[in-house]
């Protein structure tokens, strides 16, 4: 279930979508069509293979619509569906129902399609000690949903935002003016910054960096668009000389890869195909009566 925080953004994305689709007027064909007063219900059911996530959403979504609405889900969150698996019913007014469809199932679809492409690279990796971690390359506004929808397909959380850990990048090192020592003093200042409060994690794309990132002490270093060989020979300099500290991978990572990359003893691999990359999975709501 979404924690306090994801309640809070969906409900800010629940209005902005119902505020797009129904405006000020509302359904207008289901107006003209349907009487005010006629009951139904529907049921979501899925119509391709992959995990499930994002029921809280549809909840948000029809009492948005109308309170009256009742959703029940079926199954869990995190559970793998089948095409035919019935993932939850929809019962009130026809006209509500008709106004929740589109809105309820672009939150379930989006959301079920991230947690079913994570899951994807989590099997890939299945009994090697790595986890596959999402990234920041998120839809604007979606970031709490869509790293909630990663946990559901088995995988980790990276830090939320800018503001919640310390990423030192080739950018952040520019200033240092390619100095010898860059990695050293740049990984020293946030240390200094923020204590042990949150994470230090500096981006090294050569061994050299990397000797001098074991050698100051962060809590991780991102292997950054390193070739095999280059990881099994940093996962070794780091079992001699730093052994507490994570190493993590990125670049190149695709379903093809992550496994050969998993196997060089990296802890983590970060991945943002995860969020960026994920296709819609195929979920219906079909009228019952």
């Amino acid at each position: 279930m979404f924690s306090t925080a994801e309640l809070a953004a969906c409900r800010r994305l629940v209005k902005c979508a119902l505020e797009e689709d129904l405006d000020q007027a509302g359904d207008i064909t289901s107006q003209a069509v349907i009487p005010p007063e006629h009951a139904g219900q529907a049921m979501f059911v899925a119509r391709a293979s992959g995990i499930l996530a994002g029921l809280s959403a549809v909840t948000l979504v029809a009492a948005g619509v109308d309170d009256q609405l009742v959703f029940e889900p079926l199954i869990p969150d995190g559970i793998r569906v089948d095409p035919g698996t019935k993932v939850g019913t929809l019962t009130g007014r026809v006209r509500a129902l008709l106004a929740t469809e589109r809105v309820a199932l672009n939150f379930l679809q989006r959301l079920s399609g991230v947690a079913t492409q994570t899951r994807r690279y989590v099997d890939a990796v299945a009994g090697l000690p790595v986890q596959i971690l999402d990234t920041r390359k998120t839809t604007p506004g979606w970031r709490l949903l869509e790293k909630y929808a990663v946990r559901c397909g088995g995988g980790y959380n990276h830090r939320v935002g800018l503001y919640d850990g310390v990423l030192i990048k080739d950018n952040h090192l520019a200033p240092f003016g390619g100095a010898p020592d860059a990695v050293t003093r740049a990984v020293q200042a946030a240390r200094a910054h923020v204590g042990t409060s949150v994470f230090v994690e500096v981006e090294v794309d050569t061994l050299v960096q990397l000797d001098a990132a074991l050698a100051c002490g962060p809590d991780i270093v991102l292997l950054d668009n390193m070739t095999l060989e280059q990881m099994r020979e940093a996962v070794k300099r780091r079992n001699a000389a730093a052994p507490g500290v994570k190493l993590e991978a990125s670049g190149g990572v695709n379903l093809e890869t992550v496994r050969p990359i998993a196997e060089t003893g990296v802890d983590r691999i970060s991945v943002g195909a995860l969020t960026h990359s994920a296709p819609a999975l195929d979920i219906a709501l079909d009228y019952l009566s």
